[in-house]
């Protein structure tokens, strides 16, 4: 019995030829031509022998691309690339067969460049779905067994292993430990669990076992909503009119126009057709797509990797910039930043033995004071008796002091000497130091501004003309807030979790042309619906996915490299447009006239193209200055 291919194999193959066709057309265009010379000055065959490679591209690689230009017709559609297909049509009817090949390649070539640069929607998904696990561990009976996601129920038991992905929403039943949920919520800082706690589906576990019961099933779970949200916005992605696409729109209808106009006005055909191949566009076809890939080039030894060319194209028009907070603005690490020292206590002694005890913590505040330690050049004590205690914070015996440090909740409760001295609740995380039973101090911790973030900030409104400078966060109103007056934004959004962040991203870029720049988890929805989205770092593959650039070492300077980039390639590719379609349009007037015939109107256009190609080469090479702010 014979094996047959399913058919719908066979349709989702033919599906991916189709959606893959320019790539194919442009490697049938480039092989035609090459054995189409070889036969004719290699072998010097007759015209019917060499001239086969070419008929086989036009009829092969020309028909798709002249269906496609037709159904653009029909809807009215005129860019650029529906001149060159005038052209392939015109060059059949002169009998240029090697010009037309040639413009389908150059058709092809720019099609398959901006399907290959763009399409990356379901990489973000499979991105997705690789992070989240497959199976979660759940507990009967006394035994632990592996059972899919889609089996967990609401009220099962679950064990969650060090290091695991929580794979639903639930809550901790048993164990204590700390998870970080910084992915998700924009929270720098791992979060401890005790029982009672929540936990969130896509969470990293810490270094200890969890027993949660589970409250959501995992399709109703935070990730499942993120993943959710995020297919949402990619359906909805704006669409974006290429800067070729714009020029063509006006330029298309003049160069039919000049070559009807040549065509009445003598009644002679050839004028019409010498007209058409002299304004073949491809100063449009080819030379902005080689700016663009100059400046892909530079951007990626700048440390930018552009995974989507609209972001060049489109980055210098936004007037909307949306920043997420942790990680972007911010190292994403705590930083102590305020000590406040209680009566009769030295800030310096206190603070050596604080350290001297925190270098045995693992608590995520503990790295924050030892480097605040170390920048004051205070030297660590020997420390005994190391303790963490349940609802004590940590303990321990330092040069003979008891040294406690602890939540204010804890020293409230225990009811130490001195809680006169409290200061205020403010923003932030805190920690209350305790030196022999008495309240010593306050050590309070911000997520601390970059070093550039100011002077960035500051100028983007005077030198690259954007009109609002919004920050968005999942994090708390009151450190929101603290950043913001830091760094110097006045529009603030707090406490946003990703729908939210999403529907002010959309609404934003409904108004107006949006740049959104971001670096977790949270942000990927709304990088995609900004008009470019751009992620920092590399904290997330999911992201970094979904962003149409990725600034590889998350400093803010190389954000302004982009938009600088984005600026010189728009100014070199409009040079090299412009002026192609100048010295076109000089060309049509002299073959309008009938002193360029169509075959030398082809040559012609072609000198044009090298001029226009050879310029679009500049954005390739580094500029002396590629920034405009104090670093």
């Amino acid at each position: 019995m014979r094996h047959q291919l399913p058919s719908s194999h066979f349709l989702e193959r033919m599906n991916y030829i189709w959606r893959r066709k320019t790539v194919f057309i442009a490697v049938l265009s480039i092989a035609a031509i090459a054995l189409h010379l070889v036969l004719r000055f290699g072998f010097h065959t007759g015209r019917n022998i060499h001239e086969i490679p070419l008929w086989t591209a036009l009829v092969l690689g020309g028909l798709p691309l002249l269906y496609e230009l037709g159904k653009k017709l029909l809807n009215r559609e005129f860019g650029s690339d529906l001149l060159a297909g005038i052209s392939i049509v015109t060059s059949i009817v002169l009998g240029e067969y090697l010009a037309g090949t040639l413009v389908v390649l150059m058709l092809s070539g720019g099609e398959a460049l901006e399907n290959y640069a763009v399409q990356s929607a379901s990489s973000v998904l499979r991105a997705l779905a690789k992070r989240m696990p497959s199976v979660a561990h759940r507990k009967s009976n006394g035994k632990v067994v592996d059972v899919k996601l889609d089996e967990v129920s609401v009220e099962d038991t679950l064990i969650l292993f060090p290091h695991d992905i929580c794979p639903v929403d639930g809550l901790v039943i048993e164990g204590h430990g700390e998870m970080d949920e910084s992915f998700l919520t924009g929270e720098p800082f791992k979060i401890e669990k005790a029982p009672g706690s929540m936990v969130i589906s896509g969470a990293i576990n810490g270094d200890s076992a969890l027993t949660i019961r589970a409250i959501k099933r995992a399709v109703d779970s935070r990730y499942a909503k993120i993943m959710e949200v995020m297919r949402s916005s990619e359906e909805n992605r704006p669409r974006m009119r290429r800067l070729g696409d714009q020029l063509g729109a006006f330029y298309t209808p003049f160069a039919i126009a000049v070559a009807l106009v040549a065509w009445f006005s003598t009644g002679e055909v050839v004028r019409f057709l010498a007209v058409l191949v002299v304004a073949t566009p491809c100063p449009l076809i080819i030379a902005i797509p080689v700016a663009i890939i100059g400046s892909i080039s530079l951007c990626a030894r700048r440390g930018i990797i552009i995974k989507n060319p609209v972001v060049l194209e489109q980055i210098q028009r936004c007037r909307v910039v949306i920043f997420d907070k942790t990680g972007t603005l911010t190292y994403g690490e705590p930083k102590l930043t305020e000590q406040m020292t209680a009566p009769g206590f030295s800030p310096t002694e206190v603070l050596a033995l604080a350290a001297s005890l925190e270098r045995y913590s693992k608590h995520p505040l503990a790295s924050a004071v030892l480097a605040a330690a170390k920048k004051a050049g205070v030297r660590q004590l020997e420390a005994a008796e190391i303790s963490e205690p349940p609802g004590q914070g940590l303990r321990g015996t330092v040069s003979g002091h008891q040294v406690q440090i602890t939540s204010r909740g804890k020293l409230v409760r225990q009811k130490v000497a001195g809680p006169e001295h409290l200061p205020g609740i403010t923003s932030g995380l805190e920690c209350m130091v305790v030196i022999d039973g008495t309240y010593a101090a306050t050590f309070r911790f911000h997520d601390a501004p970059r070093e550039e973030s100011v002077s960035f900030i500051g100028h983007l409104a005077p030198k690259h003309h954007f009109k609002r400078i919004m920050l968005l966060s999942g994090d708390r109103k009151s450190e929101v807030e603290y950043l913001a007056k830091e760094v110097g934004i006045t529009e603030i959004h707090a406490e946003k979790n990703p729908e939210e962040k999403l529907a002010i991203v959309r609404g934003e870029t409904a108004l107006a042309k949006t740049l959104y720049v971001g670096d977790g988890i949270n942000d990927a929805p709304a990088i995609m619906a900004a008009t470019v989205g751009v992620a920092i770092g590399q904290n997330s593959d999911i992201t970094a996915e979904a962003a149409g650039a990725v600034i590889m070492e998350g400093a803010l300077k190389r954000v302004d490299e982009l938009m600088h980039i984005s600026h010189r390639m728009r100014t070199i590719a409009l040079q090299s447009a412009m002026g192609g379609m100048a010295l076109s349009v000089i060309g049509m007037i002299f073959a309008g006239m009938g002193y360029l015939v169509p075959v030398e109107g082809a040559i012609v256009q072609e000198i044009i193209d090298v001029l226009a190609v050879l310029n679009a080469l500049r954005a390739a090479w580094r500029p002396k200055q590629l920034t405009d702010f104090d670093t």
